[in-house]
């Protein structure tokens, strides 16, 4: 039980910077409430649960090797510049205030999820963490405590985002149409700023390479 919750502490604390998924999240639920934006983030963590799964079945080395992991930086950066456009472009649309019908669909929320998802920073990130979970609970004899260690982790970002949008919703009872549009469009500018450092990463990558 200790392991458990020392790693939902872990994933607590590494969903709390802004990242893009955070960004996208955060656009959501001001502009569509609390359930779109816990949409974006049912997104990005089934996108989590199946790269842990791909660990599990033992494609770790696989998934760390240059070669997957760099086409991922440009598909990432892609996915970031069409929906960094996207909420500029449409900064004024589909905004719901409190108490309002929202028109925007659950799935349309869920896929933005899993496009801000796909990137090898995130994969980096499961590769390592339970690379070396994985190959410490087989030296032990027991596949128990990976699963442990997943299900913490998933839990403490499942927390930080149920935390994260409960805080949206009631700050976007005070905010009107005009800031919820201006706010959308500072999301969209982050989200085109973590494309470009997805390209950096590409280019440095590359060059490390040659």
């Amino acid at each position: 039980m200790s392991l458990y919750i020392t790693y939902v502490l872990v994933g607590l604390a590494i969903a709390m910077p802004v990242g893009a998924i955070t960004v996208e999240m955060t656009k959501q639920g001001l502009k569509n409430g609390f359930i779109h934006g816990w949409a974006v983030g049912l997104g990005g963590l089934t996108v989590d649960v199946m790269l842990i799964f791909t660990l599990s079945i033992g494609l770790a080395s696989i998934l760390a090797l240059p070669i997957i992991q760099m086409p991922m930086w440009l598909i990432g950066a892609g996915f970031l510049v069409y929906l960094g456009i996207d909420s500029i472009k449409n900064a004024d649309h589909d905004i719901t205030l409190s108490g309002e019908k929202v028109t925007k669909s659950f799935f349309s929320s869920f896929k933005n999820g899993l496009l801000v998802a796909i990137s090898p920073g995130n994969l980096v990130f499961w590769v390592n963490v339970f690379g070396v979970v994985l190959a410490k609970s087989y030296a032990d004899g027991t596949a128990n405590s990976f699963y442990i260690v997943a299900a913490g982790i998933l839990s403490g970002i499942l927390l930080h985002d149920l935390l994260l949008l409960t805080i949206i919703s009631i700050t976007r009872k005070a905010l009107n149409r005009n800031m919820i549009k201006w706010l959308t469009v500072a999301a969209g500018v982050l989200l085109l700023s973590f494309a470009c450092y997805f390209v950096y990463e590409f280019i440095i990558g590359i060059q490390q390479l040659l």
